[in-house]
Parts: structure tokens; C-alpha cells; sequence
């Protein structure tokens, strides 16, 4: 029987076949949505019961970054549909129909809050959600909602979901971008739709499952994921600054590019860069995978120490990805370069909120014993 990991290597030329196709269709192509699903890929952290496989966050990293080293969009399609499972799915306690087909794939987005009007048999939806990776291929879209009675907001936890239907929800072309392209994070409208109360997920007051993927908190379970992109997407770059290093003759040069030192010296150091930075990840993830199976609660020290570690490996992997490009010349800026597009997509992993460069200087403050100010540290 292969492994999760192997599974998703084995879709590498797959990935590699519709990239370009992803790129300028901006989405990801339902080929390969259709083999993550079919892989089991989507469903990797899911409980057993759902059709998981319990993996633990170690190798959830492994599998998303073989999938971004094929292509960086790819990867982070495929990791976004692995949140949704993992946060989601294990409390569908009342619609388990929804999610019997092991190809459905789940799209969502918590980047806005949209409005659930309580009514006889249940809600009345509304609202606009952006940045909706993978929604061209979902048959279900899991909207961020708050509860209203009467008119009147309810107090209510965060993450309250409203599971939409395909055909319930319409999708707006809004994904006008350089970097990640194939992600196809587009907007979402949902407009007075019927969602019967048993299709609201509220995690306050629901749970069908104690596994510790469901208890791994969400912030760090968020952040690990992001950093398995870069990695994937920074390995992807040395593996195609090898091949040209290594046949490449510059103009004016009567020698092949790998024998410069400049060259020698940025190989170099992107290698001990990548290498070191993943190896901390995968150690404190590994560390607060043992709090979580042994139920004890995540230090505040090692829940900062963790998030440093992810949000600096972020900077670290498009580093990397900078300084193999710089090492190659134009040849890293031609359209027909794969370095070109793993230049765009190295940077937009950095950005996203979950591993941006501020939360740096919010884990030192924990670390000196000061209360959290951004809301990685603060879950």
C-alpha cells in the first residue's frame, strides 16, 4: 500500500502537465483536483470516520510541500482544501451526507463574515467572501457567518459555518494577480440562500471527534501549512537552478555558470537556508504534536518559538527563491523559465497573515513574558 506521501509524488508530472494551463486560467485545472480527491489527499488529517487518515501534522507538511515543489499554486490549492477538512469536517455531526462522496471537495474562506438570518428550519445567508482558493473545483463552500435572531446580531465564537451547496453560491472572477495565479482565490457571493440548521457548523457547541488533529490548535495548524508551500516552492527553485547552473554558458563566458564562485557561494547558502529553517518546523511541530497527544496544554513559549520559526521560514524559502534567481541572470525573468513563476509565487507566501513577518516581533514579545498583540498568538 503507498503512503499519503508517496501518493502525492506520484502526481508530480500530473501537476506538472496542467501548470501552465493553471497559471493562465487562474485555477486550479479539475484534472488535478480530481487526483487529489481521488488520492485521498484533500481528506489527509481528517478522522477515519469521514474518510481520513488521522495524519499527523508532520506529514501533512511532507505531502503539501511535494506537491508545491511540482507547482506552487498546486500545492497551495491542496493545502487549503486540507484546512477546510481538517478544521471543518470533523464536526459534521448532522449532515455527514454532505461530505459521503470522497470527491467532494470543500472551499471557504474566513477573509470576511457573512450574515445567517435565523428563520423556521434554519437560515437565510447572505454575503461576500474573498480569496476562495479552489472554489472552481468545490461542490461545497463553507461560509464564515454570524447568527442573527429577529434582526439582532447574536454573541457568538468565532467560525461559525454555513455549508452552501454548487449552485447556491456564485463565483466572481476577482483573482487579478502575479504570484499564485493558479490558486484560483476568487470571491464568493452568496445572495438570501436557504441553509437548513443542520448545514450550520458552530465548533462551540459541536464535536464528533477527539483525535488530536482535531484538537491541534488552529493557529499553528494554520502557519505549518503555509511554510510546507514555501518549502515546496523553495526546493523547486534549487531544482531548477541546478539544471541550468549546470548547462547555462553566459554570454561573454568561455566557462558553464556553476563554475563562478558567486554561483558556488548563493547554492550554497539557499541550501543550508531551506534545509535549516524546514528542520525547525518539522522539529516544533513535532513538539507540539506531543503536547496535543498527550492532552497537555501548548506553553505559550513554544506555541511563539513555533510561530517564529514558520513565519521566518517564509522569509527564508522566498530568499532562496531570490537568491537562485539572482545567480542565474534573465534567464531566471523569460516567461518560458520555471523560475520565472516560482519567483511570483515564493512572494505571496509570505504575505498571507498566517506566517507574515510582524508576527516575528509579536512571538519575541511572548518569549519576554508581554502579552500577544496580533491574532496568531492571541487564539
Amino acid at each position: 500500500m503507498t503512503t499519503m506521501l508517496e501518493r502525492a509524488v506520484e502526481l508530480g508530472p500530473l501537476i506538472r502537465q496542467y501548470a501552465d494551463q493553471a497559471d493562465r486560467d487562474r485555477r486550479l485545472a479539475p484534472e488535478v483536483a480530481t487526483a487529489f480527491a481521488a488520492s485521498g489527499l484533500y481528506r489527509l488529517p481528517a478522522p477515519k470516520k469521514f474518510g481520513g487518515a488521522e495524519a499527523n501534522p508532520m506529514t501533512q507538511i511532507e505531502v503539501i510541500e511535494a506537491v508545491a515543489r511540482a507547482d506552487g499554486s498546486a500545492g497551495w490549492n491542496l493545502m487549503i482544501g486540507i484546512e477546510h477538512f481538517a478544521m471543518i469536517k470533523p464536526d459534521f455531526l448532522w449532515c455527514e451526507e454532505l461530505i459521503a462522496d470522497p470527491h467532494i471537495v470543500i472551499s471557504g474562506s474566513t477573509a470576511a463574515t457573512g450574515r445567517a438570518d435565523r428563520v423556521e428550519g434554519g437560515y437565510r445567508v447572505s454575503g461576500k467572501w474573498q480569496f476562495a482558493s479552489g472554489v472552481h473545483n468545490s461542490r461545497l463552500f463553507a461560509a464564515t457567518v454570524a447568527i442573527y435572531d429577529e434582526g439582532k446580531k447574536q454573541s457568538h465564537p468565532p467560525r461559525i459555518y454555513a455549508l452552501i451547496k454548487e449552485g447556491d453560491f456564485d463565483i466572481i472572477d476577482a483573482w487579478q494577480v502575479g504570484g499564485m495565479r493558479g490558486s484560483g482565490s476568487h470571491d464568493v457571493v452568496v445572495e438570501d440562500v436557504f441553509v437548513p440548521t443542520d448545514h450550520i457548523i458552530d465548533h462551540s457547541v459541536q464535536t464528533s471527534s477527539d483525535t488530536p488533529q482535531a484538537r491541534f490548535p488552529a493557529a499553528p495548524r494554520l502557519s505549518y501549512n503555509k511554510a510546507a508551500v514555501a518549502f515546496g516552492i523553495a526546493r523547486h527553485a534549487l531544482d531548477e537552478f541546478y539544471v541550468i547552473a549546470l548547462e547555462k554558458k553566459p554570454r561573454f563566458s568561455a566557462s558553464k555558470l556553476h563554475t563562478r564562485p558567486f554561483v558556488q557561494d548563493a547554492v550554497a547558502r539557499a541550501e543550508i537556508r531551506l534545509r535549516s529553517s524546514r528542520a525547525l518546523v518539522l522539529e516544533l511541530t513535532e513538539t507540539l504534536w506531543r503536547y496535543v497527544c498527550e492532552k497537555n496544554e501548548i506553553p505559550s513559549d513554544q506555541r511563539a518559538l513555533f510561530h517564529i520559526a514558520c513565519c521566518d521560514s517564509a522569509q527564508a524559502c522566498a530568499e532562496v527563491v531570490d537568491s537562485v534567481c539572482e545567480a542565474v541572470g534573465t534567464t531566471a525573468n523569460e516567461l518560458n523559465s520555471p523560475l520565472e513563476r516560482i519567483a511570483r509565487d515564493a512572494r505571496v507566501v509570505r504575505q498571507h497573515i498566517t506566517v507574515a513577518p510582524q508576527h516575528i516581533i509579536d512571538g519575541g514579545r511572548v518569549l519576554l513574558g508581554l502579552e500577544a498583540n496580533e491574532v496568531m498568538l492571541r487564539e
